[in-house]
């Protein structure tokens, strides 16, 4: 089943309430979130783009209806067009997982200041 614009914006208000979530529209039509001005996170009109673990990239970009992200494949993004593989739940948890991955990769203080808000 192909992912709808209505699930997409579900996907995007969960996402929003993410801590330090912050939006933004690059490239005219994205609707993008990033943590401290990192992308982790791209949404379409019909598909999601998020950052994944190295381990899981290759085995999420095989799934039907999954593929690694253009442009952004080399940075382990995939692209979910279709909920033939991952439900909402798991898109859910996956755009999560990708802000914990960006929250990692920032310096300590500012991981700090995520841990004690949270």
């Amino acid at each position: 089943m192909a992912l709808r614009k209505e699930d997409v914006d579900a996907l995007l208000a969960q996402a929003r309430a993410l801590p330090g979530a912050e939006f933004d529209i690059k490239w005219e039509t994205r609707r993008v979130l990033s943590l401290e001005r990192k992308m982790f996170a791209l949404f379409h009109e019909d598909n999601v783009m998020y950052k994944v673990a190295a381990d899981d990239f290759l085995v999420l970009s095989g799934l039907p209806g999954v593929r690694p992200a253009p442009y952004l494949a080399r940075a382990r993004w995939i692209e979910v067009a279709s909920l033939e593989a991952l439900n909402l739940e798991q898109l859910h948890a996956g755009i999560a997982d990708a802000r914990r991955l960006v929250l990692a990769k920032l310096p300590k203080a500012v991981r700090q200041r995520y841990e004690a808000s949270a």
